[in-house]
């Protein structure tokens, strides 16, 4: 493949101002190639707070993979392909990623998707991105579908206080206080079994890398002034860094089989500032079809919550014992 990366990674260029009305559905991007590399591996460990031992040397897949979220803005940020990044303003309300296999460090990935909906609901304009990202022999590496208000002003909006699905389905966000902590899936825990993940803040470096400034991306992620129009006082997480805290629970409990049947539903109820500190909680629901699956939430350390969801593998190949993917 020839890379074109460039195509997204270069803000502006004649490309469409990321407002609602100029969207078109179905609306394709891509195909966008990049390269698995050591420098964007360290990059996602520098800016998560990640540095398990599976990315840099041995894994279960025969060498050093890259985090199983490494990709995570190349599927997000796959409508730069068509739109100007540094005119969106857009605020991601709803994530769905499935894990299909690991992507080896060094290899040349193929990204593509488009926008496939959009509609209005209370006054706020949603887009609806689906893509995926595929090894150079052409395997499924993961899926995603992300759901954002598109072009509104951050400030008015956040808050949110409870997170559902469209059946009803509804996140309780609590774990058994009578049972021990959980560190594997394992068949046969009980429901309501903790899970616990890492307790992290994240820096202003840490954002300015995971959102790209670097690469000339300028937004209430990576830019006070862009925050402060937005109704902010300060820079705000990327929700889809809050994913990747999840995210990096899930493959210390599943281990191997997160990076091959992973699933996890997200929406994101309440804003995350520069510095201040996220802590990831698990609660076990139950098995089926063989897969073990739990809700999953993150909090402020006021007890606030900002991400609510479900996260499932496959049982079949989890080993027990302590994790051996160390940070």
């Amino acid at each position: 493949m020839t890379s074109t990366r460039q195509r997204y990674v270069q803000p502006g260029a004649g490309k469409k101002e990321a407002r609602y009305e100029l969207v078109t559905i179905p609306e394709p991007f891509g195909p966008v190639d990049l390269v698995v590399d050591e420098d964007k591996v360290r990059a996602y460990a520098f800016a998560q707070g990640d540095y398990g031992s599976w990315y840099f040397g041995a894994s279960p897949f025969g060498g050093p993979v890259g985090h199983a979220l490494v990709l995570a803005n190349d599927l997000l940020f796959l409508f730069y392909d068509g739109y100007d990044g540094n005119t969106a303003q857009g605020l991601h309300t709803h994530e769905h990623l499935t894990f299909h296999a690991p992507v080896k460090v060094g290899e040349r990935v193929r990204v593509t998707g488009g926008y496939t909906e959009k509609y209005e609901r209370r006054g706020q304009g949603y887009v609806v991105l689906e893509a995926e990202a595929r090894g150079e022999d052409g395997r499924l590496l993961v899926t995603h579908v992300g759901r954002e208000i598109m072009r509104t002003v951050a400030g008015e909006v956040v808050g949110r206080k409870s997170a559902g699905d469209g059946d009803g389905r509804r996140v309780r966000a609590q774990a058994r206080e009578d049972l021990p902590a959980a560190e594997r899936a394992a068949a046969g825990l009980a429901e309501g079994t903790p899970v616990y993940g890492p307790r992290r803040a994240f820096t202003q470096d840490q954002m300015d890398v995971f959102s790209w400034a670097g690469q000339g991306y300028s937004n209430v992620h990576t830019s006070m002034e862009k925050a402060a129009r937005s109704g902010l006082d300060r820079t705000i997480v990327q929700a889809q860094q809050q994913t990747g805290l999840i995210v990096e629970t899930m493959v210390r409990f599943f281990g191997a089989s997160w990076f091959t049947s992973g699933d996890l539903d997200l929406r994101f109820v309440n804003p995350t500032f520069v510095g201040e500190a996220l802590t990831v909680h698990g609660a076990v629901l139950g098995e089926r079809d063989g897969r073990l699956e739990l809700e999953v939430w993150t909090t402020k350390d006021d007890g606030t919550r900002t991400a609510l969801g479900w996260a499932s593998a496959a049982l079949d190949g989890v080993t027990a014992g302590p994790s051996p993917l160390l940070g």
